[in-house]
């Protein structure tokens, strides 16, 4: 709508309200699933992670305790039934060592893990010894050292717990159980942390020692010390002091690993690449299934989102819609009072505001027609009254019927047939009817018509008439609604100027319009009335009567004709001094 500003526009809010609801159920939407979808991921992951680390600990197992792969398959089938997953082992050169069941190959694929007991992947397993401890190799005891170990090994652990402290039993290399304190006190010593070395493992032990020599570069290996819980140590034998050295105790123990696998090797399998994927799709071995569960929750979440959007759009359409329900229940009321408040400047303002003018235009038509009903019963019922009441004197015998009395109800029934016509002629202008005959007019012809047929009513009111016309103007115009115009407009100066005063019809042609002006001396109109002055049984002074006053149809029913012949008619005064009625015409023919 014309006039209304953007941001107040309906269809602007109606807009912004559908953006700012799309928006934000996106954004929530998103937000929720992304969510949800990493809640999920993240637990899919851990779960496969964990299964991962399950299959991982159970081949590293297989391998620190086997020299080779060739009996793993059934462990291997075992496990990928149990978790549903495939599992396939295979060389460093992507040879098949074992396989869960037939699949795509894998010769591009990234693998979950390298299951190697000498090399452990400490972030799968957590720990702190790259060596599995299972790896027992050349340091595999006898039962009866086993026994006689783990007799040493309870001794020391009672003796510590006589002594106060709570020691932990722990594996340590070679599968060889050692204790560990979180304090060391003084006893410690006296109860033996680790026992001494069996006889099985004298042999092995010097043969790690001897390759930590050579590693480190040391010429004697006897400066070289190895506890049985492979801590390595380099003594100054031949010095004064014959402690250890710490930069040669410390390159000793860092070619401790590389001693030990190189002794352990021959006793494990070589490395092995791990393979967990999906039996659906092995091609793929690092995409993660989403679980029913997960697709339940997130759209469970995207479902409250959107329910959330349908409410709250559907909160701001009432909200948006309330001023035209309360526009179509103001139209409902039988009493016909539209007005509404009006509660904004954007369409629905603007048609509250048309409602409350077309209520107004509406009271004020149905009190104008009320108005008219009583102009109309008031003009009418006082000729019928005459006429009622002189035929009723006759009848009753107290006047006779003479001319005189006949004259009388004549001039009552043209009257009251003046009015009638005058209604008639009103009806036919509203209802657009009002015909026209249009046809070759001498204007300056029909003014001296219609004042020769209203000299004598002129005379009677002492009212001096004249013409002053300007040219012989020609136009299109029916004939005789043009003399009736102008009698109207002649009648009602002649009416309303005094005695001794002049009614002067000029007419001239300004460019394409004609101009008939009537002029009196009369009275004049106040200001306040000019703009009432062709309303319907107006008149300016109420106290006239109809005798003297007219019937108030004059100057309406001139209007409409001068409108009907695409004219229109204006009106000046000066209270006192007179009044001008001045009508425009065009000058070509009215069709």
């Amino acid at each position: 709508m014309d006039g209304v500003p953007l941001h107040r526009s309906l269809i602007f809010r109606l807009l912004i309200a559908s953006l700012t609801i799309a928006v934000v159920a996106v954004v929530a939407t998103s937000w929720i699933a992304s969510q949800s979808t990493s809640r999920s991921i993240q637990q899919q992951l851990g779960q496969s992670l964990s299964d991962d680390k399950s299959v991982y600990d159970e081949l590293l197992g297989y391998a620190a305790t086997h020299r080779d792969w060739s009996g793993v398959g059934p462990l291997v089938t075992s496990l990928a039934t149990k978790l549903n997953r495939r599992i396939t082992l295979l060389t460093e050169s992507r040879q098949i060592i074992a396989d869960s069941q037939p699949g795509a190959a894998l010769r591009t694929a990234r693998p979950a893990a390298t299951v190697d007991p000498l090399a452990v992947d400490l972030s799968i397993t957590g720990g702190a010894d790259r060596i599995d401890p299972r790896v027992v190799g050349p340091y595999r005891l006898p039962a009866a050292e086993q026994k006689k170990l783990r007799d040493g090994l309870n001794e020391s652990l009672e003796c510590l717990r006589r002594t106060g402290f709570e020691p932990q039993v722990v594996i340590g290399p070679h599968n060889r159980n050692r204790l560990v304190v979180t304090s060391v006190g003084k006893s410690t010593s006296v109860c033996g942390l680790v026992p001494a070395p069996t006889p099985s493992e004298v042999r092995p032990l010097t043969a790690l020692r001897k390759l930590i020599a050579s590693c480190a570069k040391e010429k004697d290996v006897n400066e070289v010390v190895l506890q049985p819980d492979l801590r390595v140590e380099v003594l100054e034998i031949n010095s004064y002091t014959g402690l250890p050295d710490p930069k040669r105790s410390a390159r000793a123990a860092a070619c401790l690993d590389k001693a030990r696998r190189a002794q352990l090797e021959p006793y494990v399998p070589p490395a092995a690449l791990l393979f967990v994927t999906d039996p659906a799709d092995s091609t793929a071995p690092d995409v993660l299934p989403f679980t029913r569960a997960n697709l339940i929750r997130t759209g469970a979440a995207t479902a409250v989102v959107l329910i959330l959007a349908v409410l709250v759009t559907i909160v701001v359409g009432l909200r948006l819609v309330r001023p035209l329900r309360v526009l179509t229940e103001a139209a409902r009321r039988p009493s016909g009072n539209l007005r509404v408040a009006i509660t904004g400047r954007d369409e629905i303002g603007y048609l509250a505001t048309a409602l409350n003018e077309l209520s107004e235009r509406r009271e004020q038509a149905e009190s104008q027609r009320q108005a008219m009903v009583s102009d109309v019963a008031h003009e009418l019922r006082n000729p019928l009254t005459n006429i009622r009441s002189w035929l009723e004197a006759v009848q009753d015998g107290l006047a006779t019927v003479d001319s005189r009395l006949l004259t009388l109800l004549h001039d009552e029934t043209i009257q009251l047939q003046h009015i009638v016509d005058d209604l008639r002629d009103l009806a036919a202008a509203d209802a657009g009817t009002l015909r026209m005959h249009p046809e070759p007019v001498y204007v300056n012809d029909s003014v001296t018509q219609v004042l020769d047929a209203h000299r004598p009513h002129a005379a009677a009111a002492q009212v001096r008439l004249r013409a002053e016309p300007a040219g012989d103007p020609v136009i299109g115009a029916d004939p005789l609604r043009l003399r009736q115009m102008i009698g109207n407009l002649l009648s009602n100066a002649i009416r309303y100027s005094p005695p001794g005063s002049s009614v002067t019809v000029r007419t001239g042609v300004t460019g394409d319009r004609l101009t008939i002006a009537v002029a009196d001396t009369g009275v004049g109109i106040a200001p306040d009335d000019l703009d009432r002055v062709f309303d319907r049984f107006w008149r300016a002074d109420s106290s006239r009567t109809r005798a003297t006053g007219g019937s108030g149809l004059g100057l309406p029913i001139a209007r409409q004709i001068a409108e009907a012949h695409g004219g229109d008619i204006s009106v000046i005064s000066t209270p006192g001094e007179g009044t001008t009625f001045t009508v425009t015409l065009p000058t070509g023919p009215q069709v």
